[in-house]
């Protein structure tokens, strides 16, 4: 299995820690823009560099046919996908593939803080193709 580099693992780890951080403040059961909004401070507050709402091309046969929208990109490295379900389907970790493969990247983190532990709500997804 091909491994991401190092940077994009250091920012998962800061990234988790900055998610732990606004689930021990806020816990579960908010919608997903409270902990979207909550994450950006934290990860603002902690330096850690991001964009929010991060467009990207969606590609067919080289042409562009649309957009997709990720959540958060972490350091231009890390694509973080955030979620507030009872539970994680099989389609919300597809989901984080696709965007991997659509942006080449090889790291994203799915995140659900609708646990009551963080940690058994996080997945690391790694592309390997």
């Amino acid at each position: 299995m091909i491994e991401p580099d190092e940077r994009a693992d250091e920012l998962a780890h800061a990234v988790i820690g900055a998610s732990i951080e606004v689930h021990r403040r806020l816990g579960p059961g908010h919608l997903e823009s409270v902990y979207e909004n909550a994450l950006a401070i934290e990860m603002e507050l902690r330096k850690i560099p991001f964009e929010r709402q991060r467009p990207f091309d969606l590609l067919y046969r080289d042409q562009p046919v649309g957009e997709g929208r990720m959540d958060f990109l972490a350091g231009g490295l890390l694509v973080i996908e955030l979620k507030a379900v009872d539970t994680l389907a099989p389609i919300h970790k597809v989901q984080v593939l696709s965007y991997l493969k659509a942006t080449g990247l090889q790291l994203g983190l799915l995140i659900n803080f609708n646990v009551p532990v963080l940690r058994e709500g996080i997945q690391r997804i790694v592309n390997t193709q």
